[in-house]
C-alpha cells in the first residue's frame, strides 16, 4: 500500500481561476483527498491548500463533513454536465448510452480523489453504492441521467437512467469487467446487447430526425 501511494502522480494546487472561497475549498478538498485520503485530510490541510485560514472555512462550512458533502455535490454536478454535453447530439439511443458510459468512465477512472478512496478507503465508498445506499444512489443517478435520454424514452426516462447507471456501476466496480467501459467496440456491443433492449424492447434501432443525419430520420 505504501508503495502504491508513493507512485501516485503528484496532485497540484487547486486552479487559481475560481476566486470564491467555496470554489477554492472544493478544489483544495479534492487535492488533499487525492493525496492523503478522506480519513487523514484535515480542515487545516484544506485551508492551507486553499490559501485561506481555518476560520475562513468555518464561515462557509460547519464541519469537514459539510465541506466534503459540498465537494461531492459540486463534482457530481460537473460530471453530470459533461455527460449531458456528450450525449446531447446523439441521434439514436445506443449512441447516447455509449456516450454516457464513455464520459462517466473517463471522469471517474481519471478522478484522483475518487481513485484514492476506492483503492485505499473502500469502506467509506461502498455503503453509498451497495444495499440501501446503492438504491438511493441509483435513484439519484437515474434522475440525473434522465434529461440525456428523455428524447428516446419519454415515458419513463428516470427508470431508463437507473438501468444505465446500474449496469455502468456494475462494470466499474468489477475489475474483470471494467475494461469494457474503456474499449469502444466492447462497450458498444454490451450496450447493444444488454442495455438498449432492456430499455426499449423491439425499438433498439429507433432514430430521431436530425438535420445532420437526414438519411436516418
Amino acid at each position: 500500500m505504501t508503495a502504491a501511494v508513493a507512485t501516485r502522480p503528484d496532485v497540484t494546487a487547486p486552479p487559481s481561476t475560481p476566486v470564491g472561497v467555496e470554489a477554492r475549498a472544493v478544489a483544495a478538498t479534492l487535492a488533499c483527498v487525492a493525496r492523503h485520503g478522506l480519513a487523514k485530510t484535515t480542515i487545516d490541510d484544506i485551508a492551507r491548500q486553499a490559501g485561506c485560514s481555518r476560520a475562513t472555512l468555518y464561515r462557509y462550512f460547519e464541519s469537514k463533513s459539510d465541506l466534503v458533502g459540498a465537494t461531492i455535490r459540486s463534482e457530481a454536478a460537473r460530471i453530470i454536465g459533461l455527460i449531458h454535453d456528450a450525449a446531447r447530439d446523439m441521434a439514436i439511443l445506443e449512441d447516447a448510452v455509449v456516450a454516457i458510459l464513455e464520459c462517466a468512465d473517463r471522469e471517474l477512472s481519471g478522478h484522483p480523489a475518487l481513485t484514492f478512496v476506492a483503492d485505499f478507503e473502500p469502506e467509506r465508498l461502498l455503503p453509498h453504492l451497495t444495499f440501501g445506499g446503492g438504491d438511493r444512489f441509483l435513484q439519484r443517478a437515474g434522475a440525473a441521467l434522465a434529461p440525456s435520454i428523455s428524447a428516446f424514452v419519454p415515458d419513463d426516462p428516470q427508470r431508463a437512467g437507473e438501468w444505465i447507471a446500474r449496469v455502468g456501476l456494475a462494470l466499474w466496480m468489477s475489475p474483470a469487467s471494467r475494461g469494457a467501459l474503456s474499449a469502444p467496440e466492447a462497450l458498444r456491443a454490451y450496450v447493444h446487447d444488454f442495455i438498449v433492449p432492456a430499455i426499449m424492447p423491439m425499438q433498439s434501432d429507433l432514430v430521431l430526425p436530425s438535420p445532420s443525419n437526414p438519411s436516418r430520420g
